[in-house]
């Protein structure tokens, strides 16, 4: 473990702008490792939450009081800001959700409604629970086919597989851009063009995607693609999903209330995408603070937080490989963000808490994506998982405690 990770980022000046960075754990100064189920929220993100509330604090769109007009100015401004960060054409292709899982749930749940016995949804063996359970409900519902890309032993989509599944019938291509579990990157432009090609509609769960490195959707070509804000450094509580605005156009609403143009008893008419889609009184405060943790993050650089990032990445790697008893689960061509692992002969549960002693947080389980463990012959994993806060000496010391749990394992 002698290389550094490039010095294209000033660390400790990003750390000291994370309040909870500064805590001790048992005693230990707190390592987050656990960045893929939730990232910290940097002092801009939460001191701009705390002004709204002092000072804007108001329901939106429909008050034309002062303090209306700036909340709503400041809901549709993050709006906008999420629209350039993902390069849609505008602010109209963004609908604000709760998060990931609920952006595919709405997309199951309109889309299905136009699928047939007989249709496919084709997704690939890497999925997130939320990209596989919505699906079901709309198979069962529809009469439609699930088919389901595989992935090698290095956790890599096979990508002649998945071609090969497509087909005339495939309606709906639905994968992950970075796998939660393994890391693995998927070749999500290649996939789509190809999906295209069949006249499938694109879906994109980016909840791995956007915190790790920068995505354009006019570059991927997808029809839709769908992050959680707390992953990104933002609240919880809010997301986003991105839709094509002739695609958004087509589809109906999947929620009733203030979304509307016109209502009687008779019948009612809907406003035009995206309030269609954003029923009731949204996370204004969430939203708002999502466009401030996309303003932190474009002020670094999404090109710079990549390069740290793998870099660290590798020398986190380089360091497990050695390890005696430790096996590393996915060993993907390209990784973002996640290293999976288990130790022979010591549950995962008993790592973690070794771990959590010396103040490392990590995830175990399943990961909400058991299909995947299953491919590996697994249930559990535990998954240290990286964002551009942590460091070399944070690496180290994961690996360096991973070891230690190692020579404590009982003798075969």
């Amino acid at each position: 473990m002698s290389q550094n990770p490039p010095a294209a980022l000033d660390v400790e000046r990003i750390r000291r702008d994370f309040p909870i960075l500064r805590r001790e754990v048992h005693g230990k100064p707190l390592v987050w490792l656990d960045n893929a189920a939730t990232t910290q929220k940097p002092q801009a993100v939460i001191e701009r939450m705390v002004h709204y509330y002092q000072h804007e604090n108001s329901n939106i769109h429909r008050g034309t009081h002062t303090l209306a007009t700036e909340a709503s100015n400041a809901y549709e401004g993050a709006r906008a800001r999420v629209a350039a960060f993902l390069g849609a054409q505008s602010a109209q292709e963004i609908v604000f959700v709760r998060g990931t899982t609920e952006g595919l749930n709405l997309l199951a749940y309109t889309l299905g409604a136009s699928l047939s016995p007989g249709d496919e949804i084709l997704i690939s063996a890497a999925e997130h629970h939320a990209n596989i359970v919505p699906w079901q409900f709309v198979a069962q519902q529809r009469g439609a086919t699930i088919r389901v890309a595989p992935v090698d032993d290095r956790g890599d989509l096979l990508l002649e597989e998945y071609e090969r599944l497509l087909g005339p019938r495939t309606r709906i291509a639905a994968f992950i851009h970075i796998s939660n579990a393994l890391g693995s990157v998927l070749p999500v432009c290649k996939m789509t063009r190809l999906a295209k090609q069949h006249g499938s509609t694109v879906i994109i769960d980016g909840a791995q995607g956007v915190p790790h490195r920068r995505v354009d959707m006019q570059a991927i070509g997808c029809d839709f693609y769908v992050f959680s804000g707390h992953k990104l450094f933002a609240p919880t509580g809010i997301g986003a999903v991105y839709g094509r605005k002739e695609m958004w156009e087509q589809l109906p609403p999947w929620q009733g209330g203030g979304m509307i143009e016109h209502v009687s008893y008779e019948r009612s008419t809907f406003a035009a995408p995206p309030h269609r889609f954003e029923a009731g009184t949204p996370s204004i405060a969430a939203a708002i603070g999502l466009g401030a943790a996309i303003a932190y993050l474009e002020d670094i650089g999404m090109d710079a937080i990549e390069r740290y990032e793998s870099a660290l990445l590798a020398y986190a790697l380089a360091g497990l490989q050695g390890i005696k008893g430790l096996r590393l689960i996915g060993t993907p061509r390209e990784r973002g963000g996640v290293i999976s692992l288990v130790m022979e002969g010591i549950d995962d549960l008993q790592v973690a808490r070794a771990l959590d002693a010396q103040g490392i947080a990590v995830r175990t389980g399943h990961h909400c994506a058991q299909p995947i463990l299953a491919r590996f012959g697994l249930t559990s994993t535990v998954r240290p998982s990286f964002a551009f806060y942590n460091t070399k000496v944070e690496a180290a010391l994961l690996v360096e405690t991973l070891r230690a749990i190692g020579r404590q394992r009982p003798a075969p």
